[in-house]
């Protein structure tokens, strides 16, 4: 490893960029913690501990909602918007000719995502300031048509600000520059979470530890596990002749991932699940008795641990399912194929390598699916068999640092691989 760092370190731009990456991230973490004034952060915080949902989109933002920063929203406009156009260019014809441009397609269609993102972040900033005004805990207190308007502008900017940052270090080409700053938002908040664990923390609990570190090990392997596993399907290619020259008569592969949703699934429950509860909270003063009733226990259902859990689960379980079949295509997977001369042993081509394909799909999903299901819910989990708040892991969290790090280390050493060869 060490000589793996020490070949980085000489190559000058390649140690540039990393630098870049680096110094970015910290301005984003200093940027992190600028508040917004006119809150009352102790009743603030209190509000996100007691509130499951609003905890974890906050465990995302690296603590920028709980500070209410300028960037508070973090990237999660962006990501939405993202999953938006994606969505999107599956089912309008115009989006998805563009998606086959090439590069200048794509950039179209970032561009798309970066001016939907704006709209989105003013509607999440309101939706989030109204929520902490109708609360009960005083955590806004003077809110005039101005500062509502203010506030609605600066995280708005804060999100365009880190959109640039993200955007600018994807062009170094050491990662992906917005899943780097989600990254640096959960890894930032470990220490606080260690900190509050030693406070409450007695020689009673050695065993809650060990067990604790054991299962966060066995956690993190399946999370590497799954995430690189993948079914290789055998593609041969016939062997065509033109004039004196033979080509194909190749063997290939077909790789299908066991998780070809990635996190996206458990962003689109968070949404999801996060939607009736915030809804509710506009409702809870009512004049309407049945109303106001209505809403507090729509709130009060959200917050239970058991139908919480519950349904976390199924929704991620869902969605990895719709958007795997948003994303896959085995009838257009089997017609290229077919185009290009290939097949797969036993299977005659066309329509009967679209079935195979659907089939194969089927049953490495529901592996994908149900891990991702008990990733979201492993806090959940572990906070019921520790019964410390304190001492629990979060799964999304693992998924997504694991996730960071492995495509961050592809990406370094695909460059040095390219320098190596650029050498011969």
């Amino acid at each position: 490893m060490w000589e793996k760092i020490q070949q980085i370190w000489k190559v000058n731009d390649l140690r540039n960029s990393i630098l870049f990456v680096l110094g970015m991230l910290v301005i984003f973490r200093l940027v992190a913690h600028i508040p917004i004034p006119g809150i009352n952060i102790i009743a603030l915080r209190r509000f996100f501990e007691s509130n499951q949902i609003l905890g974890l989109m906050n465990v995302f933002s690296g603590g920028t909602m709980e500070n209410f920063s300028v960037v508070m929203l973090g990237v999660a406009p962006y990501i939405t918007s993202s999953i938006i156009f994606q969505l999107l260019t599956m089912v309008i014809p115009k989006l998805e000719e563009m998606s086959k441009e090439g590069e200048s397609g794509q950039q179209k269609i970032n561009q798309y995502t970066r001016i939907l993102s704006i709209p989105l972040a003013l509607l999440q900033s309101y939706g989030m300031i109204m929520l902490l005004r109708n609360s009960s805990q005083g955590i806004i207190t003077d809110l005039s048509m101005v500062r509502l308007v203010t506030t609605m502008l600066t995280v708005t900017a804060g999100t365009v600000f880190l959109m640039w940052l993200g955007e600018l270090m994807t062009e170094k080409k050491i990662g992906n520059g917005i899943s780097l700053l989600i990254f640096a938002g959960i890894v930032a908040g470990l220490p606080k979470q260690l900190q509050q664990f030693s406070v409450t923390f007695d020689q009673a609990q050695i065993v809650q530890v060990i067990v604790f570190a054991a299962i966060t090990v066995v956690t993190i392997v399946g999370v590497v596990f799954i995430n690189e596993g993948q079914r290789n399907i055998p593609v041969t290619y016939a062997r065509q002749s033109r004039g004196s020259q033979s080509f194909g008569g190749l063997n290939s592969h077909l790789p299908l991932r066991v998780n070809m949703a990635g996190v996206i699934p458990i962003i689109f429950a968070i949404s999801l699940i996060l939607f009736p509860s915030m809804i509710a909270q506009f409702f809870v003063n009512a004049k309407s008795l049945w109303v106001a009733s209505f809403a507090k226990e729509t709130i009060s259902l959200f917050n239970n641990t058991t139908f919480y859990g519950i349904a976390y689960f199924v929704l991620v379980v869902g969605f990895t399912y719709f958007y795997t079949a948003i994303v896959f295509h085995p009838q257009k997977i089997a017609e290229n194929l077919q185009k290009q001369g290939g097949f797969i042993p036993g299977i005659r081509p066309g329509q009967h390598t679209a079935t195979y394909l659907q089939y194969i799909t089927n049953r490495i999903l529901l592996a994908g699916a149900l891990f991702l299901g008990v990733i979201a819910i492993l806090p959940l989990i572990m906070q019921n068999v520790t019964s410390n708040q304190a001492l629990a892991i979060g799964g999304t969290s693992i998924l997504i640092v694991v996730s960071v790090v492995i495509e961050t280390v592809k990406q370094i050493e695909s460059q040095l691989t390219m320098r190596e060869y650029d050498k011969f």
